[in-house]
């Protein structure tokens, strides 16, 4: 049985008044971490998540990001001077440098998202084992619905 279109509305009502304020809370505590213990800006922490997840030249940063190249250069140029990022030049085009995370880069992430995901335990960990199971059940049921194909 199909639910009704009341139901649907109040199904999706719900949705917008939980995912994304949970989700900012989420992102809020990740930036709280990497900011006041790295002394990170918020763009730079951000910077060193896409070089982790595979953006390796400032141009692609900066069509990520929707961020002016100078500005991501700039970024990228005080990430360098901390040692959380290296710069290599290409030897074909000398125009191009490669943006790889040093192993402090990476620890810094490693420990950002280490003490969130503690911190994510500590705010679930109050629920009921049902409660817990219920949530799975439904963030599969959102993904099977929004990214099943």
């Amino acid at each position: 049985m199909y639910p009704s279109s009341d139901f649907l509305q109040q199904t999706i009502d719900r949705f917008w008044e939980t995912v994304p304020p949970v989700w900012n809370i989420v992102r809020s505590n990740v930036r709280s971490e990497a900011t006041q213990q790295f002394n990170i800006t918020v763009e730079q922490f951000h910077i060193l998540r896409h070089i982790r997840r595979g953006a390796h030249s400032v141009s692609e940063l900066a069509d990520i990001g929707h961020i002016s190249r100078p500005a991501i250069s700039q970024a990228v140029d005080a990430l360098v001077s901390k040692g959380m990022v290296s710069r290599t030049q290409n030897v074909n085009d000398r125009r191009y440098f490669r943006l790889e995370l040093t192993k402090e880069g990476t620890a810094l992430l490693d420990t950002v998202f280490s003490q969130t995901r503690q911190w994510m335990q500590a705010k679930l960990s109050t629920l009921e084992l049902t409660d817990l199971e219920s949530i799975m059940a439904g963030l599969g049921l959102l993904k099977k619905a929004f990214c099943d194909k």
